[in-house]
C-alpha cells in the first residue's frame, strides 16, 4: 500500500521535477508544469495523461484509475487511488504523465541516457 512520501520519493526521482504547493496540494513540475498532484483530503493523486492512454489504463484497473470528472479529464487529468495500486503502476503512470509535460529536449535526453 503506498502513501504520499512514497509518491513524493517516485515523482522527485523523475529528472529536473520540483516539488511545489497547488491551492494546498504537494504538486510535481518539470518546466514548470504539473504532472501530478497529491490530494490531502482522499487517498488519490492526479496524473496528466494522454487520452489514449487514460482511457487503457481505466480499463485495465478499474477503480483504481479513473478521469477526472469534466473538462479536466478530457484533457488527461487522471485521478489514480494510490493505496490500490502497486509501486510499478504508480511508477509507470508518474513516468507517462512526466513525458507528456516536460520539454521535448529534456525527455529526449532522458530516453537516450536510459
Amino acid at each position: 500500500m503506498l502513501a504520499p512520501p512514497d509518491i513524493r520519493r517516485l515523482a522527485l526521482e523523475l529528472p529536473e521535477t520540483e516539488e511545489a504547493d497547488h491551492h494546498g496540494m504537494a504538486s510535481f513540475r518539470v518546466g514548470g508544469k504539473i504532472l501530478c498532484t497529491i490530494q490531502l483530503d482522499q487517498p488519490r493523486m492526479m496524473v496528466k495523461l494522454d487520452a489514449e492512454d487514460q482511457h487503457n489504463l481505466a480499463e485495465a484497473h478499474p477503480g483504481v484509475v479513473e478521469p477526472v470528472p469534466g473538462y479536466w479529464g478530457r484533457k488527461g487529468s487522471t485521478f489514480v487511488r494510490y493505496e490500490q495500486a502497486d509501486e510499478a503502476l504508480v511508477r509507470s503512470l508518474l513516468w507517462m504523465a512526466w513525458t507528456k509535460v516536460a520539454p521535448k529536449k529534456l525527455v529526449k535526453a532522458s530516453r537516450l541516457a536510459m
